[in-house]
């Protein structure tokens, strides 16, 4: 049996000594070495120092110098700095609502000499010598320095030795002061960092000029090369999109879905210069990725919000790395924009770009009629001579359209191969859309149709026989699974399920669009399940977007809910579990969200069951169709479930394989 201690007598309601709200300000700020540097580097850069250099011993624990060529701070201010809630950056609420800086509480430096032995030594431009100001004892004398601040904290956590006992190794420590700079110097490219530990230079990112009227994008691309490793900049691709109804602007890069980790390590969020951890930004930046990437993996990026500073309140946590958004959803959406318009571009072009300039608009070939869509933004090239104007056998011309979740791609028999290409008119048999299905089955029937494809050989001077497409010309089937291709880079294999499902999906999502229910599959006995009283409110809440999305959900009892109606593709599936787990995103997240990921995951379902499957022979003019609808189709880098589609050897790889050359 539990013993409870008695109730403590009644105290009287005093002020606490000011010692003590020292001490409790700085559990607030100062978790470990990191905080302090971290605090440090901030006032640095609002000095507007241009080199900032961070000396450790034993990880930070025994020794921090943060040492920068700022403005520095006048000696009558030196005593005023150490103050609580003194600082230069803010004035009243309504500085602090427009804060531009990285600090604005006036708490750090009181803070830290709270728990430490702290001094400061500064010297304005312009005059004859530096002031040192001893936090503990307040003594101001002279002492030699160049313009700038020095900030040395010794002995951390000396007065509170229990909280001292929860710090790691050094080794740890050092690594988390390492971590802290590193965040700094991926925000500013134009200042210079080092960073010193017992003595020797652990780490340097030297300062990277910036020419006024020149690209930041490309400085910040140096830094971040510099921080995080060439192989981060060789898997990654620029963002750049500012929103016209916000006026946020979102830039940095977004790593390639084949760059993926297994761990969140590589993902960095910066607003208006300052890094933070924010649910929003990460939600949103995850979001992007949703049909990109295989299984758990985590993205890598370095994104850079730059907002009106009145629409985001920096004044949340002590540590400053949390904000809160005035309007979350509009940040949400500009940075998940940002990242999918930069992954969209299928990244085959790519390829050609090193060995040829892109066509002009006057010799570049028409696309395929049949595809029903705009070619992307990527170069567009000519085929291999002889020229053929490739083009799936979609049969649209007879007016079957994807406007509605009946009509699909389905797969046929094996195809007959054809005649070589230098035949003006070559029967083949292709794919074909699915007329026959129900709104209440949505079935995934064979059909086979006949077309034709036209040959056209380019004249003798056409620019067109000279150039190469991204992907290549087909020329080999494996095992009717994998499509070989030859291009001036070697050779490219391609799956060719996960391509043409890459492709489906995509004509889908296009075609069908956001305005249309998805069809729905009466149950003969409704599903009950006992629900929480979050889903009862849910359910009753958002009954429309769930029959938007094919579901009905209605109360059973106070307790329990019912599934009466599920998508009709996905009526073989537990619709208790597809119920609850609609339910929970709809509290989560916004409904509109909700209703696009549920639609796009009922379009990937029924591409993966429309793609062409494997075992299944085509000729080469099907897979140079294939491969041609590939370098125009968004994201066809990857399948709806994150799978490459295509990988390229280059010949110095192949060369290797076979020891050429050795």
């Amino acid at each position: 049996m539990t013993a409870f201690a008695p109730a403590a007598p009644r105290r009287a309601i005093q002020d606490l000594p000011d010692e003590l709200i020292s001490q409790i300000a700085a559990g607030e700020v100062v978790e470990r070495p990191a905080s302090v540097v971290r605090e440090l580097v901030d006032n640095a850069l609002d000095a507007g120092a241009t080199q900032i250099t961070v000396r450790l011993l034993a990880g930070g624990v025994r020794l921090i110098v943060v040492e920068d060529d700022g403005c520095g701070i006048p000696r009558e201010e030196l005593p005023v700095a150490l103050r609580r809630h003194a600082t230069s950056k803010i004035r009243d609420l309504q500085e602090l609502e427009h804060v531009g800086t990285m600090g604005f509480r006036g708490e750090a430096l009181a803070a830290i000499a709270s728990v430490s032995e702290t001094s400061i030594l500064s010297r304005l431009d312009g005059e004859d010598k530096a002031w040192l100001l001893e936090a503990r004892s307040g003594e101001l004398r002279p002492a030699p320095r160049n313009r700038g601040t020095t900030l040395e904290v010794k002995e951390l956590f000396f007065s509170t030795p229990a909280r001292r006992k929860f710090l790691k190794s050094d080794a740890t420590e050092l690594a988390h002061c390492i971590e802290s700079v590193r965040r700094h110097a991926l925000a500013r490219p134009d200042v210079g960092f080092a960073i010193w530990h017992e003595g020797k230079l652990v780490e340097q990112w030297r300062a990277v000029p910036l020419a006024e009227g020149a690209d930041r994008n490309e400085a910040l691309a140096r830094r971040l090369g510099d921080v995080l490793g060439d192989d981060f900049i060789a898997n990654s691709i620029a963002v750049q999109r500012t929103s016209a109804s916000s006026g946020i602007t979102v830039y940095g890069r977004a790593g390639l879905p084949n760059a993926a980790r297994s761990r969140p390590d590589q993902q960095y969020c910066y607003v208006n210069g300052r890094f933070v951890r924010d649910k929003v930004l990460t939600h949103a930046a995850k979001s992007a990725y949703e049909d990109v990437l295989h299984g758990h993996k985590q993205p890598i990026y370095a994104l850079y919000v730059e907002m009106d500073p009145a629409r985001v309140d920096v004044n949340v946590h002590p540590t400053k790395i949390e904000v809160r958004f005035r309007d979350s959803r509009e940040v949400h959406q500009a940075i998940k924009h940002a990242v999918e318009d930069a992954l969209a571009a299928p990244r085959a072009a790519l390829l050609a770009d090193a060995v040829q300039a892109p066509l002009t608009e006057a010799n570049a070939p028409a696309a395929p009629a049949s595809l029903g869509w705009q070619p992307s933004t990527s170069p567009v090239r000519a085929p291999m001579a002889p020229q053929v104007q490739y083009a799936m056998p979609l049969q649209e011309a007879a007016g079957h359209k994807v406007n509605d979740l009946q009509a699909l791609w389905a797969p046929l028999r094996e195809a007959t191969p054809t005649p070589s290409a230098s035949t003006a008119a070559a029967p083949v048999t292709g794919l074909a859309w699915n007329t026959a299905a129900t709104p209440a089955t949505a079935a995934l029937t064979a059909t086979e149709t006949e077309n034709t494809l036209t040959t056209q050989p380019p004249a003798p001077d056409s620019p067109s026989a000279d150039t190469t497409w991204p992907l290549g010309r087909a020329v080999a089937q494996i095992h009717g699974v994998y499509i070989l291709a030859e291009n001036a880079q070697g050779m490219v294999v391609v799956d060719m399920h996960a391509a043409h499902e890459r492709i489906v999906y995509e004509r889908l999502k296009e075609q069908l669009g956001n305005d249309q229910p998805i069809a729905s599959q009466p149950l003969l006995i409704p599903a009950t399940f006992a629900a929480t009283p979050q889903e009862v409110a849910t359910a009753e809440a958002h009954a429309d977007t769930l029959r938007v999305l094919g579901l009905e959900v209605v109360p059973f009892s106070p307790k329990t809910l019912a599934v009466r109606a599920v998508p009709a593709t996905l009526a073989q599936g537990d619709a208790v579990e597809l119920a609850r787990s609609v339910l929970a995103e709809l509290e989560q997240q916004d409904a509109s969200g909700v209703i696009q990921r549920a639609r796009n995951e009922i379009l990937a379902t029924m591409a993966c069951h429309g793609a062409v499957r494997a075992n299944r022979r085509l000729t080469l003019d099907e897979m140079n169709a294939l491969l041609r609808q590939m370098e125009t189709t968004e994201r066809s880098d990857q399948c709806n479930h994150g799978r490459p589609t295509w990988r390229q050897l280059s010949m110095k790889e192949l060369d290797g394989l076979f020891l050429r050359g050795r």
